[in-house]
């Protein structure tokens, strides 16, 4: 299974890196692929490097102005670099079988809100997962429920998003669902 992982590249603390490293490892060990943003610093390189270290295999989408921070990669993984941010986001959607939001900022924001937009409208049956790690979607969480409730979604939470707390259990879902599909 080919897993887009959106994310942040910045350094960031122990509680954030610690889960997101275990997720990679799971995910390495399963042996699916992980599609990410290509970068080999931050919390995008702790995730390459746990899903690499742990035997799975890496496909990153970088883009032109942020090449230089792309991770060196050998066969059988790979790197592409795009022109734009688009590209680059249309390419890790296509390569992808399921998608996970871990912690991130703006970009990860912007990535996470064009898959559910493009959810929403059926424009993909993949699975997404939002990984609540330290609860740092809480607010998110919210929002997301007060929107179904007060009718600004067109088919149930469920159905467009699962938040999973935990690693396993974000890997769990992602392997039921997409088998099952």
């Amino acid at each position: 299974m080919n897993v887009c992982v959106f994310l942040s590249a910045s350094d960031l603390d122990v509680r954030y890196t610690g889960p997101a490293r275990r997720f990679a490892e799971l995910l390495g060990e399963a042996g699916h692929t992980l599609v990410w943003g290509g970068s080999d610093t931050g919390l995008m390189k702790v995730v390459a490097d746990g899903v690499s270290g742990a035997g799975g295999r890496l496909s990153g989408v970088s883009v032109d102005f942020l090449a230089a921070k792309a991770r060196p990669v050998s066969a059988p993984d790979e790197m592409v670099v795009t022109r734009s941010l688009a590209e680059r986001k249309a390419t890790l959607m296509a390569q992808a079988d399921a998608f996970v939001i871990m912690v991130g900022g703006m970009g990860t924001l912007d990535e996470a809100t064009e898959i559910l937009e493009l959810k929403k409208h059926g424009r993909t049956g993949k699975p997404v997962v939002l990984l609540n790690t330290a609860g740092f979607y809480d607010g998110l969480r919210e929002q997301l429920h007060r929107m179904q409730e007060e009718g600004f979604l067109p088919l149930p939470l469920a159905e467009l998003v699962f938040i999973a707390d935990e690693p396993a259990d974000a890997l769990a879902f992602l392997e039921r669902t997409v088998t099952s599909t």
